[in-house]
């Protein structure tokens, strides 16, 4: 019997890798007649690119870099094995959680450790960028990034602005002339699970920027800044900068945009060809998935919700394991009639099962899966 394992991390307490190992823990019970394959699985969010540098056989490089409030800090990225592609993630450089919660202030902080990152991977000669743009700190529309990468902006006196949030109102000129030369040789994936545009009600600003430590006077300069920040750019590079999902990552997709070119991807549809995902699916006999809390944005192009579409495609068994599930009967249908299995009860607290994760997944695996299928 064919069994694969494609889970998500279970947030704050097992990698994927971890939750893998824990449900073959779990399975190894019935010996040696499971042919047992393991596929830890990230949606292009947190821990995307640490698996698919892992994927590609690749190793990871250390860079220094600035962090949202000009910092300087360790961050890094994955390069593959053959030394072509590079997997990045905007958050290990320009993220939120790198804030305090009294630093975080979309109208100071800055993309600017991201563009360090990348311009740090052209010069590492890759043919390839992929990126991931989530958990940012930032709502700078990606002008702290265009100018690590040698953009220059100005103000109406001639004076160059610090590229931060507050800044992109008063950009009067936009100097391209010392732009990283490698920018346009590059092809760029970045993920992108959101359709907002760069401003407006459904924008960077009033959508992300709250999150990010703004009040509504915030939103409102961002705001303005970001329309500002387009018709400039726009003009500079004649491209068109506002489409949907350009208001992700505090609008860095538009920057992206401007400067070099970019496909967005869905990350969980990238993740599943990369993978070769379906067809370990259309091969199994079972297929066992999970996350730390299965809810609404379950539903919504995560790891999970990809796992159940290709097991209902191909009729295979599903298993979800989840820390908690808060889905109710009507909203699991969305999920193809998967059975959930969560290792929160009515005995066990959160705290115990965030801390006991690895012993319970195998103990639920051993309890209440095996017995249904094996």
């Amino acid at each position: 019997m064919n069994i694969l394992l494609a889970p998500d991390k279970f947030k704050g307490s097992l990698s994927a890798r971890q939750v893998c190992d824990a449900l073959r823990e779990g399975l190894s019970i019935r010996g040696d007649n499971l042919r047992v394959i393991a596929i830890p699985m990230a949606d292009g969010g947190e821990g995307t690119c640490e698996l698919l540098t892992e994927y590609s056989g690749g190793t990871p490089v250390k860079v220094r870099v600035r962090d949202p409030l000009f910092r300087e800090i360790t961050s890094g990225y994955g390069i593959s094995k053959d030394g072509r592609t590079a997997f990045l993630e905007m958050a290990t450089a320009s993220g939120l959680q790198l804030l305090a919660k009294t630093e975080r202030n979309p109208l100071l902080t800055t993309t600017a450790g991201t563009g360090d990152l990348i311009r740090h991977a052209l010069e590492n000669g890759v043919q390839h960028i992929i990126m991931g743009i989530g958990g940012s700190g930032t709502n700078d529309g990606g002008m702290g990034m265009a100018d690590s990468l040698g953009v220059k902006f100005y103000s109406v006196s001639g004076q160059r602005l610090s590229p931060v949030g507050k800044s992109m109102a008063d950009i009067h000129r936009v100097d391209l002339a010392d732009i990283h030369p490698r920018l346009q040789q590059v092809a760029f994936t970045i993920f992108c699970d959101v359709d907002n545009p760069l401003y407006g009600p459904r924008g960077a600003a009033y959508v992300f920027a709250p999150q990010k430590g703004a009040d509504i006077d915030m939103v409102k300069e961002l705001d303005h800044g970001l329309s500002h920040y387009k018709k400039v750019m726009e003009e500079s590079v004649i491209r068109q900068l506002d489409f949907p999902g350009a208001g992700a990552g505090g609008g860095l997709p538009a920057s992206l945009m401007a400067l070099a070119n970019i496909t967005i991807r869905r990350g969980m549809d990238f993740i599943i060809e990369y993978t070769g995902l379906e067809a370990q699916v259309e091969n199994a006999d079972v297929v066992i998935t999970g996350e730390g809390k299965v809810d609404e944005q379950t539903l919504s192009g995560k790891v999970v919700k990809g796992l159940a579409d290709l097991a209902r495609k191909y009729k295979k068994p599903l298993f979800i394991v989840a820390g908690r599930n808060e889905l109710d009967a009507e909203q699991l249908l969305h999920l193809g009639g998967a059975t959930v299995i969560t290792l929160m009860n009515g005995e066990i607290p959160e705290e115990v099962a965030v801390a006991d994760a690895f012993q319970l997944i195998r103990q639920r695996v051993k309890e209440e899966i095996i017995p249904l299928f094996l």
